[in-house]
């Protein structure tokens, strides 16, 4: 049986229009948002197992696919920043099949240094190199970066871990092993400077 609501969640709002809403009205949702906000680990890693009936036509679902990359990623020495991005880089797909990329820097960037979110925002655009020349399309799309201070370390994400990562041969890691980086990630302040922007 499902339990009673408690008093916060049996509460409303008064006001229908922003601009009549009361110091009370804003402080219950403040509460209540900051409630829902320490749930986004869940909720990332709910959408991750998502993943296993996504996009099909691959050897692999795409949760084994980010899963690869996640491993790969953390056997190469990347910090938790880096592993974890890699772990949600297709997470956009179902949502956003035409800027996945843009979804999951999105979603990462309140918490993560602001090299990680541009390496995610772009890879979609750096891995164009190795099959935008099959569908008629421009491979070196990425080209108009080229000296950009995160360039190659764009490069080394797509080249190194991103596209490797459809073989059904390759053991990677579950899910479970990354889940502690998730939470941990997910649950910082949001838009910390020390974090987004470090000196």
């Amino acid at each position: 049986m499902a339990s009673a609501p408690t008093e916060q969640q049996a509460k409303t709002v008064e006001f229908t229009r922003m601009d009549k809403g009361s110091v009370e009205d804003y402080q219950l949702l403040h509460t209540l948002e900051q409630q829902y906000i320490a749930k986004l680990p869940d909720r990332i890693l709910h959408a991750l197992e998502g993943l296993d009936n996504s996009l099909s036509g691959y050897k692999i679902t795409r949760l084994e696919h980010v899963l690869q990359t996640a491993t790969r990623a953390e056997k190469a020495g990347a910090d938790d920043e880096m592993v974890v991005a890699a772990l949600i880089h297709d997470i956009g797909d179902d949502l956003a099949p035409e800027n996945h990329s843009q979804m999951a820097a999105a979603i990462i960037r309140p918490y993560v240094r602001e090299q990680v979110t541009w390496i995610l925002e772009m890879h979609g655009i750096f891995q164009m190199v190795y099959y935008a020349d099959k569908l008629g399309l421009n491979p070196d799309e990425r080209e108009r970066y080229r000296g950009h201070k995160w360039f190659d370390e764009a490069e080394r994400f797509c080249r190194d871990w991103d596209q490797l990562s459809f073989d059904p041969d390759y053991k990677s890691y579950p899910l479970s092993h990354f889940e502690d980086r998730v939470r941990a990630i997910f649950s910082r302040p949001a838009f910390n400077p020390d974090i987004i922007t470090p000196s």
